[in-house]
């Protein structure tokens, strides 16, 4: 088997071996069919990236057709939104269609289902029919209406569309089998009277069409050769085949391919809510701001908090398409814009929690504009120049009157570099009443060459600009609000999931445009908001620079009978990173990012001592190199000068044979 052959997904491989066994390429097509009964999400975007995606590498069309047979819950502004999103991803659709457009041919095919004995129309209660389904192990029971005659079911029928009947007096079944283990082959319903506006055919129908019954005869006029779909449809699958086989019998000279249904297990993502009925719930009872609140899963949410088109490709590229359900991360959708934003935001200088630091030996009507790099990452964002005077504002947790040898931030007598700026070194305090301290006094020196362990961002007062800053966090605080039957979701709604305050900006965002994108240095990444009017910004924070959940897994309760266990103790930074780094290569894709981002996380507690014994490790042993790589990139980061060690390693890394590691190298 070639290694081409290997990496194909099993959609993939039962495309290819139907081009194989005479299938022509050109007749390859594929579709994406949401329902326009809500804004898409997170959880959409792996059905719109797997169909799409064939479409790209298979150059065949792929339509976006809207399954819009329930006008009670349907509207154009959903409509709008899907397009929008579907577009904003990057993707470009064949025709725009509707199931709404096949609704005079979908009732022709049924009156022939019930000229040829299999189709009825009962007169049953919603209530009597779900009775007499069954169950799964006990089987159901027949209609008494199931053997009416052709003509009685047929002027039924008709009178149903011509409006004679109320709601739920009547509907049309497909009449199969009341017996089968496969309780949806029981019978289905296939129309029901709804006396409701649709928002493309308005009042021209007063039946409507099921969802099974619409949807593979959809993709059968559309001529879909592969109708791709989520795990949840598997049992549907039975039942889409009988209806496309009946149907075929009526159109084949026609429409000459039958689709073939094949599913894939949907996007499950952890502190996440996927129901777009409990969305809208979230919605209703103003819990958000509404569909594209930066804390939904909605792709409006997501582009509104400031993510990008890339990453979220690229999320779902990592994910990749399996036959089994599992639940995937949140953290790895966060690394992957982490790593989108690492690339493309400029870095800039905010401060959000403010404290005043004069320094005392600056002239008190001097003012400077010193350069710094936007994007050390980007070697064609250039520079910008800042302003320096005499007061800054700096973070309040950057400074300690008193703290041990492992705070590397400003504290009494002790020296921190400013960032693009000069080195201080803090003197004095000025408190309150209340003892909160209000000012910092130092002294700076113009000696920048020399080396201290911190650096510190800060914004000059006399030129900063004020911002709304909206710190977004998880909107649920349990790893699967959905999944207690006992509580409702909205008992683990995160009471912190929204923080609001005034931020204090370096004065080259003055103007900032919706959807730019930046870091703040040290704090994370933010996006200007679409409610930002000139001279009053609002910025959404997207992530912050590390994951902040990590390693949050509920403690175990003590058990008092338990025997006490000996404590070990706690491995070292260093040591766990070589121990993933050891089997990094073997890692499937996805599970590399999630191995990178614990590595990243771990960085922090890793100093440049530890890592330059391992720029020796054998050629041989790439995983290790590729860890020490990834993190010796974060250490560079946070202000680690380069040395002839870490050139030499970088230059021989840039040499080798491994892609991973060459990649990983580059990046410096």
């Amino acid at each position: 088997m070639s290694e081409e052959t290997k990496s194909l997904n099993f959609i993939e491989h039962i495309i290819e071996e139907d081009l194989a066994n005479g299938l022509p390429k050109e007749k390859l097509r594929f579709r994406f069919p949401p329902e326009p009964n809500g804004y898409l999400h997170i959880g959409h975007t792996k059905a719109i990236g797997i169909s799409f995606g064939l479409g790209e590498k298979y150059n065949a069309p792929v339509n976006l057709r809207f399954d819009d047979t329930n006008p009670s819950k349907e509207e154009q502004e959903y409509v709008d939104a899907i397009k929008r999103d579907i577009a904003w991803l990057g993707y470009r659709w064949a025709n725009e269609l509707y199931s709404s457009d096949y609704f005079d041919e979908l009732y022709d095919w049924a009156v022939k289902l019930i000229k040829d004995g299999k189709a009825y129309v009962d007169s049953q209660t919603s209530e009597a029919i779900a009775e007499q389904k069954g169950t799964p192990t006990q089987p159901g029971t027949n209609s008494p209406y199931r053997n009416r005659s052709v003509e009685e079911n047929l002027d039924l029928f008709q009178r149903m569309k011509a409006g004679e009947f109320s709601a739920g007096t009547h509907v049309l079944r497909a009449k199969i089998d009341m017996e089968d283990p496969n309780m949806l082959m029981r019978d289905p319903i296939m129309y029901r009277i709804m006396y409701a506006h649709h928002h493309r055919t308005g009042d021209e129908w007063c039946i409507y069409p099921m969802y099974d019954w619409t949807h593979g005869e959809s993709d059968y006029i559309e001529q879909i050769s592969h109708s791709l779909c989520s795990l949840e449809f598997k049992p549907h699958r039975k039942l889409y085949d009988w209806f496309r086989d009946h149907v075929y019998e009526y159109a084949k000279d026609k429409l000459p391919l039958p689709p073939k249904q094949r599913e894939f297990a949907r996007l499950n993502l952890s502190y996440t809510i996927m129901s777009k009925r409990k969305l809208l719930k979230l919605v209703e009872e103003k819990v958000v701001s509404g569909w594209d609140d930066p804390r939904m899963p909605t792709i409006s949410g997501l582009r509104r908090r400031g993510y990008t088109p890339n990453s979220i490709r690229e999320f779902i590229k990592k994910v990749g398409v399996a036959k089994r359900e599992n639940v995937i991360d949140v953290s790895l959708l966060e690394f992957c814009i982490r790593e989108d934003l690492n690339k493309t935001a400029n870095r800039v200088m905010a401060v959000l929690d403010p404290v005043k630091v004069v320094i005392t030996n600056y002239p008190e009507d001097k003012e400077e504009w010193l350069e710094a790099e936007n994007n050390q990452e980007d070697a064609s964002a250039g520079y910008r120049k800042v302003p320096f005077s005499r007061e800054i504002y700096i973070e309040k947790e950057d400074f300690k009157e008193e703290a041990g040898s492992k705070f590397f931030r400003l504290k009494l007598g002790g020296e921190v570099r400013l960032k693009n700026a000069y080195i201080i070194k803090a003197n004095d305090v000025v408190k309150d009443k209340n003892g909160e301290i209000t000012e910092i006094h130092c002294t700076y020196d113009i000696d920048t060459s020399k080396k201290v362990k911190g650096t510190l961002h800060w914004v000059s007062i006399k030129h900063a600009i004020t911002a709304e800053v909206r710190e977004y966090d998880r909107l649920f605080m349990h790893e699967a609000p959905d999944s207690d039957k006992d509580k409702d979701f909205m008992e683990f709604l995160n009471p912190n999931s929204l923080n609001v305050r005034t931020g204090y900006l370096e004065p080259s965002l003055s103007e900032a445009k919706a959807g730019e994108r930046f870091q703040f240095q040290r704090l994370g990444y933010f996006v200007v908001d679409e409610n930002s009017t000139p001279g009053r910004l609002v910025f959404n924070k997207t992530v912050g620079l590390r994951d902040s959940w990590v390693k949050q897994a509920p403690k175990p309760q003590a058990i008092a009978q338990e025997k006490p266990k000996k404590v070990q103790q706690k491995r070292s930074a260093i040591s766990v990173i070589q121990q993933l780094g050891k089997k990094y290569t073997n890692y499937p894709e996805a599970k590399q990012a999630n191995v990178k981002a614990e590595i990243i996380d771990l960085a922090k507690d890793v100093s440049y001592d530890d890592l330059e014994p391992l720029f020796d490790t054998a050629v041989k042993k790439a995983g290790t190199r590729i860890a020490v790589m990834i993190a010796l990139k974060e250490l560079l980061k946070k202000g680690l000068e380069r040395n002839d060690a870490v050139n030499e390693f970088i230059t021989k890394a840039l040499e080798d044979q491994n892609e991973i590691l060459v990649a990983e190298a580059s990046e410096i």
